[in-house]
Order: structure tokens, then sequence, then C-alpha cells
């Protein structure tokens, strides 16, 4: 069987604010159809290097491409590729969810031929068919996000960008939305890229990577990771990995 190819591919990406190099040299590549975990604390460069890879800012020196487009010279067909969903709410509350996805469909330019089967498709994956003409206004915090995964997969894109996609949300609806995102990945055989600080979600990764003071400082699979610092320990959470690669401890936020 054939391996699969690189869609995402990183090398040797440095970005600068002023006289603050937020990511310094960073590569790494992304398989096909891989669910790939992106961890690291606040102001570690982990942001700066998501928004550089979807081609939402420019890098200062280095190379990304996503699907084979170049972020600098081909923009355009990096955000054909990719499907995000945005740590932020970023629905139109006063519209129905049809309307949102129909909105959608027109910003990406998916065909008028396929629009109606696309929206049914991706509400049906979500569960959220019952309540499409319902006013988004009027969801849970949990069917926002499962609304969100639907509109970022109605262009088909190659890979789906998720920005800590259950931060805020109680231990049950994280656990309903990531099952909706397993069963989606099983689908579609998707690329997934994850950033978040919830460790339970980091470990469903088939690779983790850690980036810290704008450097990767580790990259390999949960496995792999806990033989790294593990020592004579019988039992490491990816937690404590996190904290003994960085020296910052991540705390769950429970509801």
């Amino acid at each position: 069987m054939p391996e699969s190819k690189n869609i995402i591919e990183v090398k040797n990406l440095v970005r600068d604010f002023g006289k603050l190099r937020a990511v310094n040299g960073v590569s790494f590549s992304v398989k096909e159809g891989e669910f790939f975990g992106f961890l690291g604390p606040n102001g570690a460069g982990k942001t700066t290097t998501m928004r550089i890879i979807c081609a939402l800012l420019a890098p200062t020196s280095g190379r990304v491409s996503i699907n084979g487009y170049d972020v600098v010279k081909n923009p355009a067909g990096v955000r054909r590729s990719i499907g995000m969903v945005f740590q932020e709410e970023s629905l139109d509350e006063n519209l129905t969810a049809w309307e949102n996805l129909k909105f959608h469909c027109v910003l990406y330019n998916v065909p008028a031929a396929q629009q109606y089967s696309r929206m049914v498709e991706v509400l049906e994956t979500v569960a959220l068919t019952s309540r499409k003409d319902d006013l988004v206004g009027t969801f849970s915090g949990g069917m926002k996000r499962r609304l969100e995964i639907a509109r970022g997969l109605l262009h088909r894109p190659r890979i789906l960008f998720l920005d800590e996609p259950t931060i805020g949300l109680d231990i049950q609806t994280r656990r309903h939305v990531w099952d909706y995102i397993k069963n989606l990945r099983e689908k579609e055989s998707i690329t997934i890229f994850l950033t978040t600080h919830y460790m339970d979600e980091a470990e469903l990764a088939d690779r983790v990577g850690v980036i810290d003071n704008g450097k990767i400082i580790a990259l390999d699979t949960v496995d792999n990771l806990k033989k790294q610092v593990g020592g004579k320990l019988n039992h490491l959470s990816l937690d404590d990995v996190f904290l003994a690669l960085t020296g910052w401890e991540i705390r769950e936020e429970t509801k």
C-alpha cells in the first residue's frame, strides 16, 4: 500500500513581530488523512503558526505549502483546500442554520446545483437536520459548534482546522462534539489539524507536535512522547509529558 503524501509541509518557518520572534525555524509535515494535534502554552507561537498555515498571516521567511499550494504565492488555493472552526463563535445568530450554510456556500463558490445536497448532507452529519430552520441564537453552545463544523465541511476541504473547538463547553457536550468529529473522520477520510489545551483531546491524535518559545520541541505519537519522559513511572498522562517538556502546567477547566 503506497505511503500517504504530505498534505501540509512547513519548512524553516519564521515570523517576526518587530523585535519579537514569535516563530523560530519551525519545520514539520502532516500526512494526508492524518489527525495532527498541535500543543503549546500561551505565547508559544502555536496560533501564529496556524494562522500562517491557513494563509491568514504572511511569514517573515520559510516556506509553507497546503495541498500543494504555497501560502504566499497561492493563498486562494490554500483557502479552497481548508475548512476552519475558529475558537471564537463566528455564526450569524440572526440567521437560521440553513441560512448560515447557504451564505457560506456563496462565499466559497459552491456550485448552485450542489448547494442543497451538500447542506442536507452536512446537517445530517452533525445531527442538526431537525433544527435547520431555527435561528442560531436559540442554539446551545454544543449545537453551535456542530453547526460550525458542518459549515467548515460544505466546500469539501482536504483539511479541517479545529482551533480549540470545545473550549468553554461542559464535559458532556465536549464528548458529543468529539463523537461527531471522530465519525466525520471515518466517513470523509479528512485530514484534521487540531490545536487544544485539553490533554484528553490531544490523545486522540495520530501524532502530536509541541511548540514552545517559537520552536518545535517534540513531535511524535502520544505513546512515544510518553516513553521519552516516562522514566520509571508506570502511568504517564499527556499532561505530565507537556509539563516535562515545557515546564508549563495545563489544568483542565470543568463546569
